[in-house]
């Protein structure tokens, strides 16, 4: 590691603390994290096998479902692995490329997964406010097209990120970071030199993406209540209104957290460090845990599939 001034130097690489205040328990935490992981991983991977096998999902809001597990399980496998090891075997020692590269998968599929909810929320309204029209709007070109558009959005937006730190940051004051993860304000809050530039930035990304993709949704929401407000019997409304259920639930799973640590990561001075990393690692848990969960129990098509499971292994025994 090369040193100026006794002060600021260039590190090889960072080592992270897991979960700081916490580290005689992180054995017992390791437990509630990878049962969590587990779960997540075999959801998600459960609904891509389920809606791959089976033909009558092959729809838009399935795809895009498809999308958001692969999603989940990026972002979960970019933080979880690397926690269990701190937890494990004491391995928080990770490069500054291979932090970078962390910090960039989890912003940037952040923001994906953000996108896709606005695809599905777009998908929600031509299918409820202009349904004779779905399937000429929501072809399988143009899912695909949304699909790349989100990831493209959050290349675009988050891949100065990383750059903006190693060119104009390269001097850093210490090089413990006491997250479990490399998290961007985690990172430049070590850094030595002005980092306003990547404050700055990094406020207006979040803006971009929280704010005015949960504003697009909770519009499309709105229109999509009047028009269901309009149909003619209670059954009907319930009926399409239970179309976009799942949706809303899977909306707010993801959006809350991420708020909450936010907000407290911006304003929370007062918030334990414990609390406020727990809550970061819960951020990128709790979705890829619950949207599995949320689309098997409110999807019929997606309940009646896995419970053929059980009966097909019977048949075959």
């Amino acid at each position: 590691m090369l040193t100026f001034h006794n002060v600021c130097s260039v590190p090889s690489s960072f080592r992270l603390t897991g979960i700081p205040g916490l580290e005689s328990l992180q054995i017992w935490l390791s437990i509630p994290f990878g049962s969590m992981y587990l779960v997540a991983v075999v959801g998600n991977v459960t609904i891509l096998a389920v809606v791959r096998v089976e033909r009558s999902l092959h729809q838009p809001m399935y795809f895009f479902l498809c999308m958001l597990a692969a999603v989940d399980l990026v972002l979960s496998t970019s933080t979880m692995p690397k926690l269990l090891g701190i937890f494990w075997f004491g391995a928080g020692d990770i490069g500054l490329d291979a932090c970078l590269g962390q910090m960039f998968l989890i912003h940037c599929f952040a923001t994906v997964e953000s996108g896709i909810f606005l695809a599905m929320a777009f998908d929600r309204y031509v299918a409820i406010c202009n349904p004779l029209r779905h399937r000429m709007v929501l072809t399988h070109t143009v899912v695909g097209r949304l699909g790349l558009a989100s990831l493209l959005r959050g290349i675009l937006y988050i891949g100065p990120l990383p750059l903006m730190i190693r060119l104009r940051l390269p001097l850093y004051k210490a090089h413990v970071i006491s997250h479990s993860y490399c998290e961007h304000m985690a990172i430049v809050a070590l850094t030595c030199g002005d980092n306003r530039v990547n404050n700055v930035y990094g406020l207006s990304i979040g803006f971009l993406v929280l704010i005015l993709d949960s504003v697009a949704i909770a519009a499309s929401y709105v229109i999509i209540f009047r028009a269901v407000m309009g149909l003619a019997t209670p059954e009907a409304r319930l009926k399409t209104l239970g179309t976009c259920a799942s949706h809303i639930c899977a909306i707010l799973i993801f959006y809350i957290p991420i708020a909450v640590s936010s907000l407290i990561h911006r304003f929370g001075h007062y918030v334990p460090l414990p609390v406020h990393t727990l809550l970061a690692n819960f951020y990128l848990l709790i979705p890829p845990i619950l949207n599995p969960i949320v689309y098997a129990v409110r999807t019929k098509q997606i309940r009646e599939r896995l419970l053929q499971i059980p009966r097909i292994k019977t048949k075959i025994r």
